[in-house]
């Protein structure tokens, strides 16, 4: 077999960054917060934001693996979500990496009587670091761009 050559590589880096985006969503939808904190740094930051992060400060920001499982751990709260992940750009830069990831994020849960859906479109800026030969998240900028919050028939 031959060596990979720096165009695999790269194919390579990229699918393993957009397995990364993934899983955090799957483990968010299966209520493990455990799990998707495994998906980041040790001293990962996560910052969320309700609009762009330029004109606005964080409305949370979280650190290290302990306050990102306690945060993740707050989806439990709804009867089910649903993470759609849509387009999404990377820029390689050796063992670190950024990009965008667009997602609708689909919460269901009962209130005084009523289901009610809320979806989020959201947009996640991250930094990504290669550790110990896997890509992690180093910061994920979590900017929500709308909400629609409505009454939801079974």
């Amino acid at each position: 077999m031959s060596n990979p050559t720096p165009f695999s590589d790269q194919l390579a880096d990229r699918l393993a960054i957009r397995d990364l985006v993934d899983a955090y969503a799957h483990l968010a939808d299966r209520r493990d917060a455990q799990g998707q904190a495994a998906l980041f740094s040790d001293d990962a930051r996560v910052a969320v934001y309700d609009g762009e992060p330029d004109s606005t400060e964080p409305a949370q920001v979280l650190t290290g693996r302990e306050d990102l499982a306690a945060a993740f751990g707050s989806l439990r709260s709804y009867d089910k979500t649903t993470h759609f992940n849509g387009q999404s750009t990377v820029t390689l830069d050796g063992d670190r990496a950024t990009g965008e990831t667009y997602c609708l994020a689909h919460h269901l849960w009962i209130e005084e009587g009523q289901r009610t859906l809320m979806v989020m479109s959201i947009r996640y800026h991250d930094t990504f670091v290669r550790q110990g030969g896997r890509w992690l998240f180093a910061e994920r900028r979590l900017i929500t761009d709308w909400v629609d919050r409505r009454p939801s028939n079974a």
